[in-house]
């Protein structure tokens, strides 16, 4: 059984660096674009029409993807005030309970994500005329992202391994 989970958690972490790796190119597609749009604006004299809606896009999937994928590594922000006073039994208790939580908010991202997804595939945005149905879709595509993190954290927990969380910089 050990094996298996261990086996999950890798697929999990090689899930993770394809995220990473998406995020990354999502940041460099709104850095270019941003700075394009600056350069077209203020040296040009010409502004782009389609640069800020699509960077307006990509900055909603990397928010919501980002979210996810902060979480696996504990890098978001959090209250553990009451990890630090607690036994470790309870801590470990409240460590689960608080990945149940963010499991169930995942479903509900999912669920009322994709059906949000659905009422507004019709509508298209004004610059790009793409449907709507691709910014909207980070919503479900994160409570994904957060879903197969939780299942990694709770396998983290079964097999006693320490979670990675952000180191403060003194």
């Amino acid at each position: 059984m050990q094996s298996f989970l261990q086996f999950v958690n890798a697929g999990i972490g090689h899930f993770n660096r394809l995220i990473g790796w998406g995020l990354a190119l999502l940041l460099l597609v709104m850095t270019v674009l941003i700075f394009w749009q600056v350069f077209a604006r203020f040296v040009v004299g010409s502004p782009l029409f389609l640069s800020d809606e699509i960077a307006r896009f990509s900055m909603l999937w990397l928010t919501f993807i980002g979210a996810g994928y902060a979480y696996r590594k504990g890098t978001l922000i959090s209250v553990d005030i009451v990890l630090e006073y607690c036994g470790e039994r309870v801590g470990r208790l409240m460590r689960i309970l608080v990945v149940l939580c963010s499991a169930v908010f995942a479903f509900v991202m999912i669920k009322y994500g994709f059906e949000l997804v659905g009422r507004v595939s019709s509508q298209t945005a004004p610059s790009t005329r793409i449907s709507m149905m691709w910014p909207y879709l980070a919503i479900p595509a994160g409570g994904i992202v957060i879903m197969v993190n939780s299942l990694g954290l709770l396998i983290d927990e079964a097999l006693g391994q320490p979670v990675h969380h952000h180191q403060e910089v003194n």
